[in-house]
């Protein structure tokens, strides 16, 4: 019995003509995987309005809240009516809208009676999206004569109380996901499951965090031992680039899963490596496809895909840094000063993104969100107020408004040139480099540059590795 889980995101069912094209790829797959699983998201942007009717409750400001509350169930509204057209089919769905809406009012006033949203109260606020979009894509298979049930993830993964950012149990999880889903199989019936939530042993309701609907369907396919795992976006798969500043961004036929780590973490819009953590674990393919163009094949995401030496994969950005450095002559042999500056950057909570050392030990800079500037400049220079005093350190200073540009392929590692032909692009259009990481595992080349160069060095190094026109391979 074959097993595939595929996840939908909120852009693919996001209106009535996206949930017709999700609808028309599942009744698809159904005549050719023994097993399907759905999971799905909100619709694009009903998350966000969910969360901004808590805060305006917190805010003591009720008729702001039921202003979105409103919007919610016009959305809603407006896709049922133009998806179900069966009176019975349409009212019961109806009223399990306007079930959890209510739930949501009553949340709403309980929050502004308190005058705050504790953690567990958005877990419940924020899971509605999820909860009444289920019900929707399952009518609307049903209504195309493709048996579905929705199933709410509470029901079935079990986590810790870590609200907002759940850990699953993974035992506990593949037992209650077994005897959940297996007789709805039994029935050839598809489960479309809520994505992003999950509950405690208890049955309190919690959200697995950033990705979290890639991974409920890393983790329902891991407990179910899927064969594979697909997740469903509006691009053609994984790019190697932001099309909005590379127009010509191509898909990437084949990615490691380290390769996507690295995409992720330096801000492309791609799976979060925790949530795909079940099935890098289990080496299961993973696919990212697009739903208006499901003929295509998309991303293959494997743990060795094959690749050329030399091949490089993508490039990513991350804007509203500044590079700070600690320097002075007094640091030459002095140890500690590394862990005392680090030191001082985790008291504040600031995420460091990027470290680059002088081989003379005379300087340390490295790079945050600009937001923090400011009070991370206050806990360096208070954390090393006597060698600053004794002249040891010279100064701690920031440089706003930088950008890391990240280079990043497995094919890479131990190849001759790849540096070269970088740099030679930059050096080609005159811009300069700020500062320079690479990791041991080879898998990245990280660059510091201005914020005003970096559209510019992102296409330069884009032009300068993907292929040619004529058909040549420059690398990417």
């Amino acid at each position: 019995m074959r097993t595939l889980v595929m996840k939908f995101g909120g852009t693919s069912v996001g209106s009535s003509t996206a949930i017709q094209q999700t609808a028309s790829i599942i009744q698809k797959q159904k005549t050719i995987w023994s097993n399907l699983v759905v999971v799905v998201s909100a619709m694009s942007g009903i998350t966000d309005k969910l969360i901004q009717s808590a805060r305006y409750a917190a805010n003591n400001n009720g008729p702001a809240a039921n202003q979105i509350i409103e919007q919610i169930q016009q959305q809603h509204l407006e896709v049922i009516n133009a998806l179900i057209s069966d009176p019975t089919q349409r009212l019961e769905l109806l009223s399990v809208v306007q079930k959890r809406l209510d739930e949501l009012s009553s949340y709403c006033q309980s929050i502004q009676v308190l005058g705050e949203a504790t953690p567990r109260g958005m877990d419940v606020i924020s899971s509605l999206g999820e909860r009444i979009n289920a019900q929707i894509v399952a009518a609307m298979l049903r209504s195309i004569r493709t048996p579905a049930q929705a199933v709410e993830a509470s029901e079935c993964i079990i986590t810790d109380r870590t609200f907002q950012n759940a850990v699953p149990d993974m035992t506990l999880s593949r037992e209650k996901i077994q005897s959940t889903l297996t007789p709805l199989f039994q029935h050839n019936l598809v489960p479309v499951v809520t994505g992003f939530m999950a509950a405690t042993p208890e049955g309190v309701i919690t959200t697995l965090g950033r990705g979290g609907s890639d991974y409920t369907a890393a983790i329902l396919a891991d407990c179910l031992d899927a064969d594979e795992v697909w997740i469903w976006t509006d691009v053609d798969g994984v790019l190697s680039a932001d099309p909005r500043v590379v127009p010509d961004a191509r898909p990437i036929p084949e990615i490691s899963f380290a390769e996507v780590g690295e995409l992720a973490y330096f801000g492309a819009k791609v799976l979060h490596p925790k949530t795909i953590r079940p099935v890098v674990s289990r080496n299961m393919p993973l696919w990212v496809k697009n739903t208006f163009n499901p003929d295509f094949p998309g991303t293959r995401i494997t743990q060795n895909p094959s690749r050329s030496r030399g091949d490089i994969t993508a490039i990513s950005m991350i804007k509203d840094l500044s590079i700070l450095t600690v320097e002075g002559r007094g640091m030459l042999g002095v140890p500690g000063i590394a862990a005392r500056t680090f030191g001082a950057v985790a008291r504040t909570g600031a995420s460091v993104l990027m470290i680059s050392q002088s081989s003379s030990e005379q300087s340390i800079c490295f790079t945050i969100p600009s937001i923090h500037n400011g009070e991370v400049l206050k806990s360096i220079e208070s954390e090393m107020a006597l060698e600053l005093l004794r002249g040891d350190i010279d100064r701690v200073w920031a440089r706003d408004q930088v950008v890391i540009v990240s280079i990043i392929g497995s094919g890479m590692r131990e190849t001759p040139g790849v540096s070269a032909r970088i740099f030679g692009a930059l050096g080609k259009n005159l811009i300069n480099v700020i500062a320079i990481a690479q990791g041991s595992s080879e898998y990245s080349i990280s660059l510091v540059l201005d914020q005003d160069d970096a559209i510019r060095a992102v296409q330069a190094i884009h032009a300068e590795i993907a292929p040619q026109p004529n058909g040549g391979q420059n690398g990417l």
